[in-house]
């Protein structure tokens, strides 16, 4: 088992989830749409494409579409005709079915020029014609396929952005939804899935019917045992001696068994041990590794990612007010009922809907992973994360209710 801390894992490296591939594969063979959610860092990709290669070894297609970068339909229709590049029949058809627009020989060009070049013929007025195409040529192919979007919510929340209404979110996600559905069982069956929440996102534009046809299957952290084993496996795969109790205190420590944590943990631990020439950890280093590695200069990119990714769910208007959640559960170690009505309160005067974005902030961050809620009480459950913004806000954010009072204060001398 490799250490992996940044990309997909899939063979031998894929841990662990049995269960959920049982559950995912049993709705896909079903012809079953599927949105796959869950919190960052949690190994999405990971499982998708281990069900896919599954899926390949028993005389399915599988294709893979990354539209983080796309901007607008026709993107997102290159990326799906790029990924089905290798397909000979179904490019070759698809190709044919552009006419005058694509010229070449597919067998003379790579994958890359292949979408280039069908990204060069489509416009705003075609891609619903040859995306209708694409999909149904995936329907006729003599084996079953399997078509995965992956970080779909993005290239909505970029397009809405764009365009500063939810007119073209909703044409081309009633023209998917209809698209397939107009291909009955004989439709590619569909998962998306994101690092962003495409259900939160949906409800807030009024939209939540685009995705009724998605079986939703949410993939959660590991519990104790797993995380520990997942541990053990690569400290045995790498003949690294831990003492008893390290992969206990790692798990405590990071407080979830989040996949990406866990791998992460481990390879700043080894690497740890070997800039101090030995080839052993021990529980004191955990939490020096910790405070110093994971949440110092080097663990930044791992963290970092959590607020981009925060920023590209959320409105302009709503982003300053998930911050501020965040720093008053972090600082002070929850979020509570008070402290929402103190924050709705000193930004009523400057955001419109302040308790309707509040609420909408509050949403992604929970089904993001950010927080979770108990009895309207929102905390942290991952102690990196929560570690990481404290450092970050604990010198100058001021608790919620301590401004009120300051508040009042400040009133009563005018």
């Amino acid at each position: 088992m490799k250490s992996s801390t940044g990309r997909w894992v899939s063979g031998i490296d894929f841990f662990n989830r049995e269960t959920e591939l049982r559950i995912l594969e049993s709705r896909v063979r079903d012809n079953n749409h599927v949105l796959l959610t869950g919190q960052r860092r949690m190994g999405k990709t990971s499982i998708l494409r281990e069900l896919g290669r599954r899926l390949e070894d028993e005389d399915w297609v599988f294709l893979f579409a990354d539209v983080e970068g796309a901007t607008c339909p026709e993107d997102v229709i290159a990326q799906i005709a790029q990924a089905a590049h290798p397909v000979r029949s179904i490019s070759s058809r698809f190709a044919s079915a552009m006419g005058r627009w694509f010229t070449d020989n597919i067998e003379e060009i790579n994958t890359l020029e292949f979408g280039v070049k069908i990204r060069a013929g489509l416009d705003a007025g075609s891609w619903r014609r040859h995306g209708e195409q694409l999909l149904r040529n995936c329907a006729e192919y003599d084996k079953p396929v399997l078509l995965v979007i992956d970080e779909l919510p993005i290239f909505l929340k970029r397009m809405l952005h764009n365009d500063g209404d939810a007119q073209r979110v909703d044409e081309f996600m009633s023209w998917l939804r209809g698209a397939l559905q107009s291909l009955g069982d004989d439709s590619p069956v569909l998962v998306l899935s994101g690092s962003i929440g495409l259900g939160p996102l949906m409800r807030r534009l009024d939209l939540p019917d685009r995705i009724n046809h998605l079986y939703s299957f949410r993939l959660g952290p590991w519990g104790r045992d797993i995380s520990i084993e997942c541990f053990q496996n690569l400290s045995n795969s790498y003949r690294l001696s831990v003492d008893e109790g390290v992969a206990d205190a790692v798990y405590e420590t990071l407080g979830v068994g989040i996949p990406h944590h866990v791998q992460s943990f481990f390879a700043r631990l080894r690497d740890f041990a070997m800039m101090q020439e030995r080839d052993r950890v021990t529980v004191e280093d955990v939490d020096e590794v910790y405070r110093n590695v994971l949440l110092g200069a080097s663990g930044q990119n791992d963290l970092v990612h959590y607020e981009t990714r925060l920023k590209e769910g959320l409105e302009n208007e709503s982003y300053p007010l998930a911050m501020e959640i965040l720093a008053e559960a972090a600082t002070q170690e929850v979020f509570t009922p008070a402290a929402r009505q103190c924050l709705e309160r000193l930004y009523s005067k400057v955001v419109d809907g302040t308790a309707g974005r509040i609420a909408d902030a509050l949403e992604i961050l929970v089904h993001d992973g950010y927080l979770k809620s108990d009895n309207a009480r929102y905390r942290f459950p991952s102690n990196l994360l929560k570690d990481w913004w404290s450092a970050r806000f604990r010198d100058h954010h001021t608790p919620l209710e301590k401004r009120r009072f300051e508040g009042k204060s400040q009133e009563r001398m005018q």
